[in-house]
């Protein structure tokens, strides 16, 4: 014979369980932490496809009830996760669930590192041995962590090349593997509430473990 007060005491217990469990992984991506994985080859040789990263939020803490906007001011070569201008954001809450918590989200984020700063004058020059460098306030960056110097896109009309002074609240963003990357260089620079989080290290594969 079923013992039925036992028999809920274990459906409670289980209940209250997942309940916790979901609870605190919730909180845990909302202000602490995520994980997040690599689409595609635009960061090479930093990151490669496949590759899974833990993706820090703590930066973001003391304004994160207001926009979950960074409060900190991300700095020149930190690699960020974020969301394109040209995404549309939905503000209704349950989309809004969605992004704060990873959970069942569609919208498009992309993973790039930062390079120019509000207030910087930024260009792309070609020098005259074919490689192609980045000139913050007219002094070439340098830039140890990028795929190729000669591997960049060609520069077009419609591209954001410069020279162009970033505006403030605005950051221009750009991959790693120049020529094969999305990024600020088409679609403009990034406003800084679009910012998701800061990636700190990869931790799969194995071989791949490194600090970001």
């Amino acid at each position: 014979m079923i013992d039925k007060e036992k028999l809920r005491a274990n459906i409670k217990e289980t209940v209250d369980t997942i309940v916790f469990v979901v609870v605190a992984v919730i909180l845990i991506r909302f202000f602490i932490a995520e994980l997040r994985w690599i689409p595609s080859g635009s960061m090479k040789p930093t990151l490669v496809e496949g590759d899974r990263i833990v993706v820090e939020k703590i930066t973001k803490y003391p304004n994160i009830l207001k926009l979950h906007a960074f409060e900190n001011t991300p700095n020149r070569g930190d690699v960020m996760i974020f969301y394109p201008p040209f995404v549309k954001l939905s503000a209704n809450p349950i989309a809004v669930f969605k992004r704060l918590t990873g959970f069942f989200c569609k919208d498009v984020a992309y993973i790039k590192r930062v390079i120019g700063l509000p207030g910087e004058k930024f260009e792309i020059k070609q020098e005259t041995n074919g490689a192609y460098k980045v000139y913050i306030n007219d002094k070439p960056l340098n830039e140890e962590y990028i795929m190729s110097e000669y591997d960049y896109h060609k520069c077009k009309s419609d591209m954001y090349c410069g020279p162009l002074i970033i505006p403030e609240g605005q950051y221009f963003m750009m991959g790693d593997n120049r020529g094969n990357s999305l990024d600020s260089r088409y679609w403009g620079t990034l406003p800084r509430e679009r910012f998701i989080g800061r990636a700190i290290f990869t931790f799969w594969p194995p071989r791949h473990i490194n600090k970001l």
